[in-house]
């Protein structure tokens, strides 16, 4: 059992609830094999391999990215055709597993953004590259660390951030199968005007006030606006981003039958809410770093415990990207003393 900040006890999920989740997540990756109806074919592009499902439609010849290459990639395209008979008796199983790890004490989404999060899936916003960021993705590492989060200050939002490479994004050529303006439409959600008209990369719902914001990483000096031409939007470039997305899990949503999205990695989360907090530690934001805090102290805590090697991986890593790095890490660490002690004692 954990305890922080005077939070209610932190403990693990059952056995039950941590083995259904696992199977639920790996039911749903088998479930975009149902989604092959051509020949999966492999191309390499700058050195990576990746699958794409190779088909016509009339005259026209499309090729739909399925992922990149990996031998349990590989495994799953050699029993597309076994997952597709059995797509219907594996979506009954995976509301059977929902339903379970609700009744264990899972943190469901609400009704809204169960919905959304599906729509994105199923139009490909995943499996393109997006990666789901911010609180939203802290409240998927329940399943991912089989442990309860049950503070709600911490796990509390109703806004979206979804991040992509710019670079991936280019490379997959390949576009979701909707416009996510339509989507944005169905949900009642209008562009936010920037400075830069026609340059919209955040949209914000009329009856509930919730934001979405797409963003991207920054090499530059500037963090300006960037195409995501997979997605189909335009993002908002932020420095930093590119540590916060490399190598993102796969996580499970429990809305109905589940919907597979990508999250980053644990570790590089809480190392970046450090960086984050720092940057918000003036002006309107300012509110929000407090959670950043609060977040990263509690993985960083789990991790300690759970995963250092990883987590002090994912520092060092931080920690030698250079000097600015260094300076916003120990600018946050200077308020939270527990936390810089756990980081201080990791292995390595």
């Amino acid at each position: 059992m954990y305890s922080l900040w005077g939070m209610t006890e932190i403990r693990p999920h059952s056995a039950t609830g941590q083995a259904a989740y696992f199977d639920l997540l790996r039911l749903l990756r088998d479930g975009q094999m149902a989604n092959v109806i051509g020949e999966p074919r492999r191309k390499k592009v700058n050195g990576k391999a990746y699958w794409y499902d190779h088909f016509r439609i009339g005259t026209k010849t499309v090729d739909r990215y399925i992922g990149e290459d990996s031998a349990e990639l590989r495994e799953r395209l050699q029993r597309q055709s076994e997952i597709a008979r059995q797509s219907r008796s594996l979506e009954r199983e995976r509301r059977r597993l929902v339903r379970l790890l609700r009744s264990e004490g899972y943190m469901p989404v609400d009704l809204m953004s169960g919905q959304f999060l599906s729509a994105l899936a199923k139009v490909g916003v995943f499996r393109l590259g997006g990666t789901l960021i911010g609180t939203q993705a802290f409240r998927l590492y329940e399943g991912e660390l089989g442990l309860r989060i049950s503070s709600d200050r911490m796990a509390s939002t109703m806004d979206m951030d979804i991040a992509s490479f710019e670079r991936l994004s280019l490379v997959l050529d390949d576009t979701v199968e909707t416009p996510l303006e339509t989507i944005f439409n169905d949900f009642s959600f209008e562009p936010v005007p920037g400075l830069d008209p026609g340059r919209v990369w955040r949209w914000k719902q009329t009856n509930q006030q919730t934001l979405v914001e797409f963003l991207t990483q920054s090499f530059e000096d500037d963090e300006g606006i960037r195409d995501l031409p997979a997605l189909g939007v335009k993002a908002q470039a932020l420095h930093h981003l590119n540590y916060l997305i490399a190598e993102p899990l796969q996580a499970a949503v429990l809305y109905r039958d589940g919907a597979l999205v990508q999250v980053p990695r644990p570790e590089r989360y809480a190392v970046h809410k450090l960086i984050v907090a720092d940057r918000r530690r003036t002006g309107p934001n300012a509110m929000k770093a407090r959670k950043d805090r609060e977040q990263a102290a509690f993985l960083i805590k789990v991790l300690s415990e759970e995963d250092p090697d990883a987590l002090s991986d994912a520092y060092q890593d931080a920690r030698g990207r250079g000097a600015a790095w260094r300076r916003r890490l120990d600018a946050s660490l200077t308020r939270m003393p527990e936390t810089a002690a756990r980081l201080s004692a990791l292995p390595g």
